[in-house]
């Protein structure tokens, strides 16, 4: 029996609406199927976020706040600062081990080494010496330009004979750390700090001031 005309009207445009819904969700299936995987930033660790290029991270804003290594709450940089005893500029400000914004002092979570003790190295006798005198120990010669890594419990060294800048390169390109946290290096008797977007330089391994900035990709271009 014939479908009335209004009825074979209502079946052409349902069966119309039916094919357009099924090739909408095909290519929102193929536009999710080619879309990046790349997890986001916060997951890559590392620190994303510099100050010099944010701006417009308002007075009012509240970080997760770090003292003496601790985390202690959600607050302003401001009241980050005053619950630390230091200057707002004093704090280091990025992403933490949560992937969340922090503010924590300059190597708040690893204080500068010890000193590396001076190195000794054996000496052969002179020619000529009595057979009887032993081998002694002496002092060595070592570099005024030596380059040193801290690993956390010893200090290696890297290479002689660089240049501050290349010392710093060897040491630390391509590296970043978290907000409060710190990585030392030595470059002759210069100890070397690398802390979120900088690394500092110290006579003394205690008063720092910065000798490098880092950009976005953990590289020092100002170095060469």
């Amino acid at each position: 029996m014939a479908l009335p005309k209004d009825n074979r009207t209502v079946l052409i445009v349902g069966g119309g609406l039916a094919v357009v819904a099924a090739v909408a969700a095909a290519l929102v299936f193929s536009a999710g199927r080619d879309k990046p995987t790349e997890a986001p930033p916060a997951s890559q660790g590392g620190l994303t976020i510099d100050l010099a290029e944010a701006p417009t991270l308002e007075p009012a804003r509240e970080l997760r706040c770090f003292v003496d290594g601790q985390f202690v709450g959600q607050a302003t940089l401001a009241d980050c600062a005053k619950r630390n005893g230091v200057a707002t500029s004093a704090l280091d400000v990025g992403l933490d081990a949560t992937g969340a914004l922090a503010a924590a002092p300059t190597a708040a979570f690893a204080p500068p080494p010890e000193l590396p003790a001076e190195p000794t190295v054996t000496v052969t006798p002179d020619e000529g010496a009595s057979p009887a005198e032993p081998n002694r120990q002496a002092p060595a010669t070592v570099s005024a330009t030596a380059c040193l890594r801290h690993t956390g419990s010893e200090w290696r060294s890297i290479g002689n004979g660089m240049s501050l800048g290349a010392c710093v390169q060897a040491l630390y390109a391509g590296t970043c750390v978290r907000p409060g946290e710190a990585q030392y290096g030595r470059w002759g008797d210069t100890t070397l700090r690398l802390v979120p977007r900088r690394v500092e330089q110290s006579t003394d391994n205690t008063r720092f001031r910065t000798l490098a900035q880092q950009d976005r990709s953990c590289q020092f271009p100002e170095l060469g």
